[in-house]
This record gives structure tokens, C-alpha cells and sequence, in this order.
């Protein structure tokens, strides 16, 4: 009898041919190539340096599509949302010392938002590292250990045979949920040093998935099959699992109002009568979540964004699906499901009763209400305007990336994002610099969309370069820039304070004259234009960049009072 583990993949005849016969000149950098192939990666991003001058040699040997940014941090931007509309583990490219720690950030947003980015960094020559300081250019005594608390896992090949069973093993990791950002390196020596490893035929990895315990899905059922008064917190976990259908299957048959967070924009419906929208910065919101009897919450970890500041206190059972171990139950106490959300709503699907509730759809209608009359009363037309605009210039298709900005944290509560994995910003780390970088890489995943890059004056001067990227390759990006003469977030917080603003009005360019002078088109529009303008840029085929002139204001938040 033959066992499942005895079975083993034969080659092919050409990938005999292709081991017994290698071609002449490879080196370590064609095995990390060869290697990337076969687990299926198309395209990869990043910056030559000396350190990784193997890999970017092997490149031109090989299909794989290289993309090149200006800068390491955007490059790992770029990654980290192709990894977010693929699914695939976008690989990233860097150098050793300053060319990798400069993508540090990027990683840290990909981490906080489950994005699977394969980043593989050059290292010192084979001696250098561990031992004592031999004057390498970028040496570090552990570089490893600036990334460990970063990233989901690290990987070292520190001879050309470990190279793709750790790079194997990084890819493996990277789309294991919760996905994340995994850091392989290898030595400069290593990578160029000519090879006799026959080349990488194949590689696929198979991710473990994650179900729940059904244990623990059959008194989940039972709860929310008894509740009176059940909701639903949707976060990003039900975005990333592609689960948003299965969700809304659950939420009808329960009759249960549904909130998604900002990192879960469109897992639900925005017009669905039982949609809660995602007004989670709003009092109202939090008192009607706290009332529930019976709070389901997938996806989401209960973070600050998405508990109103750690101002909400759930009176009623918790009960929380999360991938992430270390995230399970660790803001509020909870009936804990450690699942993919997919998998755990079809348990829940399979085994919940038909609860009506012909009271649900009015509760949802009447604390929606409370919340545009508290935001009526605040005299933030403009910015409900220039809002409605932007949602009425993109396609519904379309995908967005935002960078930390007033009107972001409008859109977090306000924009309906019309389908899910469409609405992405930087909320995971908070980092600025991510809207345009991010949005070239979803643009390079999907050209059959265009995309659309916000961001505040402040926040487009960290990657004005990239203009360079979106030209280069002509990507179908518009950038709109919201121009208020200054840092407009910190501005918020700095006047709240100490009751001015301080240090939040840097010099600027003119933005315009800027993106022409890279051959993007360039266009100066008002709140009463935007909408055609922004429309008209991003049907126009290749790059663009709308600048609005505007103060915005937020508005008035609850949690302090």
C-alpha cells in the first residue's frame, strides 16, 4: 500500500534536462530567481545595491518582471499592496545596511495589515557577519535582529544549497494566515559566486489553513442563535479571506447589524439595511455595539481605531474569530476562535439558526441618524463634499490607497468603499508616504483599473520620486494631492494641545509644476471642480496628479468626552 507521505513529484523530462544540464554562468543570485519562478512570483520590486547586485544580474536572465522605485521604503509600499490585491507574496528586493533598513517601515505597515511581502536582502560577504567588524560597507553586527521584531519570520541561506528551501520556507510563511512580511537574507559572496546546483524546477509551497475548532463554533452558534440583540464587527480578516459574502449570509440569516472597521471597508454592503456603515469614532456607535447582547467580532483584534480609542466597554458575551494568535482576546475578554474568517463563518453558517428580528433594521436606521445629526452640527460641509466627490469621480472598481490625512479619517468612517479590498490606507503602522507608492504597486497587480493615491501636502513630499516610478512604466495612478498649506493632522493635534499649531508649516512646492516637470500631467482644481477634474484623470490612460487647495477639519471626536 502506498502512503500519502510516500509519494513523491517525478520530474519532467525537461526539468531533467534543464538539472542535468544547467547553462553556463549562474551564480547564487539565479538560484534565488529560479527559485522565485517556481513558487509562482511574477514580478518583483526593489533597488540594486551592491550587496544584492547578484540577485539584480540574474534578473536579466530570467521572466520575472522587475519593478524599480526610487526609494527602498516606497518599493516595500509598492510591494506591500500588490501582496494586498494578489494574495501573492510580493517579493521585495534590497541591499544590506541603509538599502534594508530603510524599508523598515514599509514592513511594519505590512505586518499590521496581514500584507504577505517576500523581502530578500543582500548581506556582508559570508565572514563578516557574527564575528568581529571587518569594515564591510553596511556591516552590521545583527542585522537580523533590526528585523525580527518587525517582520513575521526570518530566513538566512548562508550557502548557495540552503537558498531555496529558505526562500521556499519565507514564502510558506508569508501566506500562512495570518500573512505577513517574512525578511530572507544572503550573503553579497554567495550570490555571485558561480553555482553547480542545477537549476530550481520547481517549489510549490502549501499553506496551512486554518480552521476553527468546532467546540468552539458549536457554542458560538448557540449564542448568536439565542441572542436578542446581536452585531457584528467586521475587520480586515473577513476582507483578506474573501469571506465578505459568507459574512453577509450569516448577518441576514441572524438579522445582526453589522460595523466594518477601517481596515474591513467593504466586507458589507454600505447600503444594506442592517449596515452600521463604519462610524466607529462615534459615540452613538459604540453605545449601540456596547448594548449588544451578543457581539460578534471577525477579523479584527478590537485595536484603537476600531474600539473607539479604548473607550468601548462591551456589557454583553464576546465572541471573536481572529487569525492572529497573539491578537486573540487581547483587548477584551471573549469566547476566542483562533481561525481564517472564511472558514469559521461556513462553521457558523452550517450549524446557526434563522433568527428574525423585525426590530433590527429600525435600531440600525435610528442610531445612523444620530450620527449625521452630531456630524450636521458641526459645519463640515466642505468636507463632506469634497468626500462626495471623490467617491463620485472613482469607478466603483476601482482600488484606493490613502495616505494619513484628514480626509482619510473621513473616508475611515464616511466613504463607502462599494466592494471589498478596494479601500486600503496606512492605519495599520500610521506611517506617512504610503498612498502613492502603494497605489503604483496596485496599478502594476491590476492595470485594468485605475487607482487612486491620496495624500496631504506633507505626506506626498516622502514620495515625490515616485513620480519618476509612474512615469518610467507608465502607470495608470492618479494622485490627488490635498494641498492646506501645511501639516494638516499633526496641525490637529498640535492647536489642540497647546492651543496653536507648532512646527506643522513646512515650505512646499508647487505640486503642478512639479509632476509636469516629470512628464506627468498636472491640474489645479476647487471643491466645486474636483469631481470632473479627478473623474477626467483617471480615465485618462497613464499618470496623473489633481491638486486641491483646501483646509480641512475633522470632526469633533467622542472618546474624550
Amino acid at each position: 500500500m502506498t502512503h500519502d507521505h510516500d509519494l513523491v513529484l517525478r520530474p519532467t523530462a525537461a526539468q531533467t534536462e534543464a538539472a542535468l544540464n544547467p547553462p553556463p554562468g549562474r551564480t547564487g543570485g539565479d538560484l534565488v530567481v529560479e527559485t522565485l519562478a517556481g513558487l509562482g512570483a511574477t514580478t518583483v520590486f526593489g533597488l540594486p545595491g551592491r550587496p544584492a547586485l547578484g540577485v539584480f544580474d540574474a534578473l536579466r536572465r530570467s521572466d520575472l518582471r522587475h519593478i524599480g522605485l526610487r526609494m527602498e521604503n516606497n518599493a516595500g509600499f509598492a510591494a506591500d499592496a500588490y501582496g494586498r490585491i494578489t494574495g501573492e507574496a510580493a517579493p521585495l528586493l534590497l541591499s544590506a545596511g541603509p538599502g534594508g533598513l530603510t524599508a523598515l517601515a514599509a514592513l511594519q505597515e505590512a505586518r499590521a495589515a496581514s500584507a504577505p511581502v517576500l523581502a530578500i536582502g543582500g548581506q556582508v560577504p559570508t565572514a563578516g557577519p557574527g564575528g568581529g567588524r571587518r569594515g564591510h560597507p553596511h556591516e552590521l553586527p545583527d542585522r537580523a535582529a533590526s528585523f525580527r521584531g518587525v517582520v513575521k519570520s526570518v530566513h538566512t541561506a548562508r550557502t548557495q544549497s540552503q537558498i531555496p528551501s529558505a526562500i521556499a520556507e519565507a514564502w510558506t510563511s508569508a501566506l500562512t494566515v495570518p500573512h505577513g512580511p517574512v525578511w530572507v537574507e544572503i550573503p553579497q559572496d554567495v550570490l555571485l559566486a558561480r553555482t553547480s546546483i542545477p537549476v530550481v524546477t520547481g517549489g510549490d509551497t502549501f499553506p496551512e489553513e486554518l480552521p476553527p475548532r468546532p467546540e468552539l463554533t458549536a457554542v458560538a452558534a448557540d449564542l448568536l442563535s439565542r441572542a436578542e440583540r446581536p452585531a457584528v464587527i467586521a475587520g480586515g480578516g473577513v476582507v483578506r479571506a474573501d469571506a465578505s459574502k459568507k459574512l453577509r449570509q450569516l448577518a441576514e440569516r441572524l438579522q445582526a447589524p453589522v460595523v466594518t472597521t477601517f481596515g474591513g471597508k467593504g466586507a458589507f454592503p454600505w447600503t444594506h439595511p442592517l449596515s452600521l456603515q463604519s462610524w466607529l469614532e462615534d459615540r452613538h456607535m459604540t453605545d449601540f455595539l456596547e448594548d449588544a447582547d451578543v457581539l460578534l467580532v471577525v477579523g479584527s483584534g478590537l485595536g484603537g481605531l476600531s474600539s473607539n480609542h479604548h473607550t468601548f466597554r462591551p456589557r454583553g458575551r464576546v465572541i471573536q474569530i481572529e487569525a492572529d494568535l497573539g491578537t486573540l482576546e487581547s483587548n477584551h475578554p471573549a469566547l476566542g476562535i483562533h481561525a481564517d474568517a472564511r472558514l469559521a463563518l461556513q462553521a457558523l453558517l452550517e450549524t446557526v439558526e434563522e433568527r428574525p428580528d423585525p426590530t433590527a433594521r429600525e435600531r440600525v436606521r435610528e442610531v445612523l441618524g444620530r450620527v449625521r445629526e452630531r456630524i450636521a452640527s458641526q459645519g463640515l460641509t466642505l468636507e463632506q463634499d469634497v468626500l462626495a466627490a471623490v467617491r463620485g469621480a472613482l469607478p466603483a472598481g476601482a482600488p484606493s490607497f490613502w495616505d494619513m490625512t484628514v480626509l482619510t479619517s473621513w473616508a475611515w468612517s464616511a466613504f463607502d468603499a462599494k466592494a471589498p479590498n478596494t479601500m486600503h490606507s496606512a492605519q495599520g503602522a500610521g506611517g506617512l508616504g504610503y498612498g502613492f507608492p502603494a497605489a503604483l504597486g496596485a496599478a502594476v497587480a491590476d492595470p485594468t483599473h485605475p487607482v487612486l493615491a491620496v495624500s496631504g501636502d506633507d505626506s506626498a513630499l516622502y514620495s515625490v520620486a515616485e513620480l519618476a516610478t509612474a512615469r518610467r512604466y507608465d502607470l495608470n495612478v492618479t494622485w490627488l494631492i490635498v494641498d492646506d498649506g501645511g501639516e494638516g493632522v499633526p496641525r490637529e493635534y498640535t492647536t489642540d494641545a497647546s492651543g496653536q499649531p507648532t512646527a506643522t508649516e513646512p515650505t512646499r512646492p508647487d505640486y503642478v509644476a512639479l509632476a509636469e516637470s516629470f512628464g506627468v500631467p498636472g491640474v489645479r482644481t476647487s471643491p466645486r471642480t474636483l469631481e470632473a477634474d479627478l473623474a477626467k484623470a483617471l480615465a485618462s490612460p497613464g499618470p496623473s496628479v489633481v491638486v486641491l487647495p483646501a483646509v480641512l477639519r475633522g470632526f469633533a471626536p467622542t472618546h474624550l468626552d
